[in-house]
């Protein structure tokens, strides 16, 4: 976009107003930026540039974004913000709720749904899925402290603006409105201050992902008035104020102290909840649980179905869960009198002490060495977990994989069982050895032992078998020729964008 824009003006236009994310001043240590000011100059221009967030100049939503001007001639000050604390009459911030007053809800439905659509009801407005952490005081924390989004459960606070519509995101991916839905169209265009008769065309997600990448129109306007005035020439009705170019804003020293608000809000729901009887304790029936089950996994998302259909595997379960052990084993054929081919000890990682199952120690036992029984383990140990703890899967066990991990799984073969490279490739992942890191294909062979030239087939088994694995096509951040692989248990499910994306 940039270098269209360089490119165009190259032909004409006495200046530019351009817009993008406040991000790209930071890219590559500020040099991507460096490049960009110098090609502006290199074509002529001056330029003046700040990072404003739209809720200063009246948009009931908080949106940071850089603003530059470029001009031929003549210099530019940014107009002053019109709400909010750096204000100068200190005017209040556009309220969401005032926002939305009347807007047309017709086409949404009440609650949120999926697997963590119930959640919502319980949190806070204006916080997000870190209510359910320990940080917070969360008794029987659900998700780990930054393992999410910011925008994961989001409930947007009716007093306040709310945060910045996405464009694009997933089914939990807020705002969502304080009544526990979504917004409507209708609503989210209030949001952004696009005037109620304007037609936005397509589907929801469509529609929502244009209000997304749209510059809110108020704030356009303030500027607009501000170029119209200072370059243009042309006479305002008005008096508008401007900002010196020493005058720092305070939008982003006020986002940091929100945690403690966030904080005290948190503790007041807790103790309305605790006495209204909703948070309970640990399911302690879990840990007398004994018994076998027979389940089909799907290989083509990674989850458990009821019946057995094309690319399902039957599996057949074990459990024996008490206080001091649980004990988890898979066989594809139910035979338990036969020996073990493999077991996976997990442990709480060195320096962690939460280990919050309320046992000693876990075990999972496969009587078959192969792929599904492997990941079968993982998935009845991940469902397990829910019930007894109310984590929502193993990521929230383990913690977010740029933190160190929090769980590590050593995995032991029988003696007598000829092992092949790739499941010493699995031992070692088991172990966190090669993971939550960004590694080249001989860096990988080097830390598992194996051949560089083995180390695609190696990457493609493992997502087979629900691994997640990033490259280049599948996240573009990540430079040509590294990979990550995220976690040492598989983490894919029907959920996953990755699902759709290949190696």
């Amino acid at each position: 976009a940039i270098g269209y824009l360089i490119f165009t003006l190259r032909i004409s236009s006495k200046g530019f107003l351009f817009e993008n994310v406040y991000g790209i001043t930071g890219a590559n240590g500020g040099e991507a930026w460096q490049k960009i000011q110098e090609a502006f100059r290199e074509v002529g221009y001056s330029i003046y540039f700040r990072i404003l967030d739209a809720a200063d100049y009246g948009v009931p939503q908080h949106r940071e974004r850089l603003f530059i001007v470029g001009l031929k001639q003549g210099k530019y000050l940014f107009p002053y913000p019109t709400h909010g604390f750096d204000s100068l009459d200190q005017r209040p911030y556009y309220s969401a709720a005032k926002a939305i007053e009347g807007a047309d809800i017709s086409d949404i439905e009440p609650g949120l749904g999926g697997r963590f659509g119930h959640l919502l009801e319980d949190i806070p407005p204006g916080l997000n899925y870190s209510f359910y952490t320990k940080q917070m005081g969360y008794p029987n924390p659900i998700f780990s402290w930054r393992s999410k989004f910011s925008d994961f459960l989001y409930k947007a606070d009716p007093d306040t603006p709310v945060r910045t519509i996405k464009a694009q995101g997933g089914q939990y991916t807020g705002p969502f409105s304080w009544e526990n839905r979504r917004f409507s169209i209708s609503e989210l265009k209030r949001l952004q201050t696009i005037p109620d008769d304007y037609e936005i065309v397509g589907n929801r997600q469509v529609v929502i992902e244009q209000i997304g990448n749209s510059v809110p129109p108020q704030l356009g306007r303030i500027l607009a008035l501000s170029i119209l005035d200072q370059v243009i020439n042309v006479g305002l009705p008005f008096n508008l104020a401007y900002l010196p170019e020493s005058k720092k804003l305070g939008f982003r020293q006020r986002k940091r102290k929100l945690t403690e608000v966030y904080f005290q809000k948190a503790q007041i729901a807790i103790a309305k909840l605790s006495k209204e009887g909703k948070i309970t304790a640990l399911a302690d029936s879990i840990y007398e649980e004994k018994g076998e089950s027979i389940r089909f996994l799907s290989l083509e998302n990674f989850s458990w179905t009821k019946k057995s259909s094309p690319g399902c595997i039957k599996i057949y379960l074990n459990y024996e869960l008490n206080n001091s052990s649980w004990t988890i084993t898979a066989s594809t054929n139910g035979d338990w009198e036969e020996a073990d081919q493999f077991i996976i000890d997990v442990y709480p990682s060195c320096g962690y002490d939460e280990w919050v199952l309320g046992t000693n120690s876990v075990k999972l036992c496969g009587k078959q060495l192969n792929t599904q029984v492997f990941t079968s383990l993982w998935k009845a140990f991940e469902e397990k977990l829910n019930k007894a703890t109310g984590k929502a899967d193993l990521v929230q066990l383990s913690g977010y994989y740029q933190y160190n991990a929090r769980i590590i799984g050593v995995m032991n073969f029988c003696d007598q069982l000829k092992v092949n490279s790739f499941w010493r490739v699995v031992q070692c992942i088991t172990r966190c050895i090669g993971i939550s890191t960004q590694l080249k294909a001989n860096e990988f062979a080097q830390k598992w032992g194996v051949h560089e030239e083995d180390i695609f087939f190696y990457l493609q088994s493992l997502r087979a078998m629900g691994y997640e694995v990033r490259s280049h096509n599948t996240n573009p951040q990540i430079p040509p020729g590294e990979y990550l692989i995220p976690y040492a248990f598989p983490t894919l499910n029907p959920k996953s964008v990755q699902l759709r994306k290949i190696l």
